[in-house]
């Protein structure tokens, strides 16, 4: 079984480009949670362009026992007017688990993971003091990568595999090579007892077969994809399918 985690930031771009409430990222989450999302996940970015500080509150405050929650962001990044910081939204909303993106300011959208020969001086202290919070700390990584012990010894409990290249890759000449990439990374991070949790471009087209390739997968983080698909099927539909294909 896979956890599924729906990512509700399309939500708040579709708020935010009228500047009004709705519709509204919080009441949006418990729908999906309704249509059995065992998951939320929100990445707020400084500029707000998408999901804020004052949603992510207001959603950790919402979601029923039993829910993870699920934070995405730079822990580098550091506070601004509107954007406390990583650490200081950690420590208000208590999320399950903290994903660690190594995102510029401005950044369109993930497209990169952290490469573990040259991790931040200061990663170490970060993890501790988000697991301090008892947050799990997860660490977005490209497929492909195969030297994880640096992010076992910072004290991460899990990787995120960008699923990007993969995604991009689906039906076309590359696709088994995207898929072995996601493979090796997967399996060199469960030789040394981390966790593996995937996203970036997953749909319902392609994400039964890379469940099916990739073994272990704990946890899908799922938003783009969901949010459009959505806007056809209708979102609890969409939630559903989901599930039915990754059993969790």
């Amino acid at each position: 079984m896979t956890l599924l985690s729906v990512n509700v930031n399309k939500i708040a771009v579709l708020r935010n480009s009228r500047g009004s409430t709705l519709p509204c990222p919080r009441a949006l989450a418990l729908h999906c949670v309704e249509a059995g999302a065992r998951g939320i996940t929100v990445h707020p970015r400084p500029d707000r362009r998408h999901i804020t500080a004052e949603d992510v509150l207001a959603i950790a405050a919402a979601l029923p026992a039993g829910v993870e929650f699920n934070i995405e962001g730079n822990p580098f990044a550091p506070p601004r007017p509107g954007y406390p910081g990583l650490l200081a939204l950690a420590r208000e909303a208590r999320p399950a688990q903290v994903t660690f993106v190594p995102d510029a300011d401005g950044q369109l959208t993930s497209d990169h993971g952290f490469d573990p020969a040259a991790l931040p001086p200061a990663l170490a202290d970060e993890i501790a003091a988000f697991r301090a919070l008892g947050c799990r700390v997860s660490l977005f990584v490209d497929p492909g990568t195969l030297r994880l012990d640096p992010i076992r010894a910072a004290g991460a409990g899990r990787i995120e595999i960008y699923t990007g290249p993969y995604a991009a890759a689906f039906g076309q000449p590359g696709e088994a090579a995207a898929l072995a990439d996601c493979q090796a990374t997967a399996r060199a991070a469960q030789a040394l007892g981390l966790g593996v949790n995937a996203g970036h471009d997953l749909s319902q087209a392609n994400l039964g077969r890379f469940l099916a390739a990739v073994p272990g997968v704990l946890e899908v983080s799922i938003g783009h994809a969901l949010v459009a698909e959505a806007l056809v099927e209708g979102l609890a539909e969409t939630v559903r399918r989901y599930r039915a294909i990754t059993g969790g």
